[in-house]
Formats: structure tokens, sequence, C-alpha cells
């Protein structure tokens, strides 16, 4: 945290979280008690988490279109039933997958 001013001349994006670390670390004697704060601050920073979902979901997306592979089906038809963005949070009835688009 170099300054709090972000490339446009406002707050950085992360100033919030500063802000609530520093609050924290300020009005404590334990400073491991601000472990949550400075997770998030650093999240904010690095993104570590959420790669790591990411790739977590990309892993599991390249796991079910191998076997669905091997029980027979085209690889585009896998990828016409939604790529990494298809999380399976929506199930497609048999009759939407056999309709033509």
């Amino acid at each position: 945290m170099a300054s709090g001013f972000g490339y446009t001349g406002g707050r950085s994006r992360c100033f919030v979280f500063w802000q609530e670390f520093a609050k924290c670390y300020a009005q404590t004697d334990d400073p491991a008690a601000c472990r949550p704060q400075s997770e998030d601050y650093l999240e904010c920073l690095h993104h570590k988490k959420e790669f790591e979902r990411a790739k977590a979901v990309q892993d599991e997306f390249i796991r079910k279109a191998e076997a669905q592979a091997r029980e027979g089906q085209k690889a585009a038809d896998l990828v016409a039933n939604g790529v990494i963005v298809g999380l399976g949070l929506i199930q497609r009835t048999k009759e939407e997958e056999a309709a033509p688009k």
C-alpha cells in the first residue's frame, strides 16, 4: 500500500480492505486477531484464492469432459453444452440438448 491512490487518481481497489486491516491492527494487542482482515487485503491484491477456484472449476470441467468422451460422446457435443462458463448450475433437459440450434 504505497499511497492509497489508484491508477486513475481515486482510491485503489483494495484501499477499503487496507483501512479495515489498519483499524483492527491499531485497536488490538494481539496481531493474530487481525488475520481475517489481512487475508482479505492480500486476496484483493493478489487474487490467489480466486485463481485457485478458477483452476478447480477448469479441472472439474476437464475431468467431466474426459469421462463423457470415454462414454462415447463427441468432443463437439461436450463444447456445445457450455465450456467452462457452464458451471452446471442450470440443468438442461434431454429435449433441450437434442434440439437443433
